[in-house]
């Protein structure tokens, strides 16, 4: 499996471990960077990996910033990608099962590496419930 992950400056620690993790873990990560603390714009590093899903060259994207906010909301303007902030693994869990969904994004102020840790494995290894939530994912891309 391919993980595509990204962050911005505020979130480049996270996201070097988590992209570590992974790779221990057996995945297969592209990271899109950025890869130093010099200021850059998140929805830059966003796209890139919701693209990365969206195309399927990815199966799944991870994204971290200060909040996690503002990732999710960049990647959630690219047709295909369902992002979500979490901050608990109930949440990272319901967000496959119900919302389908394939980008996970984290505030690295918020969230301890270990944490981080376990609901990203939660949400990698949780499947999409399908019927009647299929219907209603269906209808979250409009034109």
């Amino acid at each position: 499996m391919k993980i595509s992950i990204g962050c911005d400056h505020a979130g480049l620690e996270l996201k070097n471990e988590l992209a570590v993790y992974l790779k221990s873990q057996g995945y297969e990560v592209e990271d899109c960077g950025t890869f130093t603390k010099e200021s850059i714009d998140y929805p830059d590093f966003a796209h890139a990996v919701a693209k990365s899903v969206a195309t399927k060259k990815s199966d799944f994207g991870v994204l971290v910033c200060w909040s996690g906010v503002g990732m999710a909301i960049a990647a959630n303007k690219v047709r295909g990608v369902r992002a979500v902030n979490c901050y608990n693994v109930e949440m990272a869990e319901l967000s496959r099962r119900h919302n389908n969904a394939n980008v996970i994004a984290f505030g690295q102020k918020f969230i301890a590496t270990s944490y981080a840790k376990d609901m990203l494995e939660r949400f990698l290894t949780t499947s999409f419930e399908g019927g009647r939530h299929e219907r209603r994912v269906d209808k979250l891309e409009i034109d």
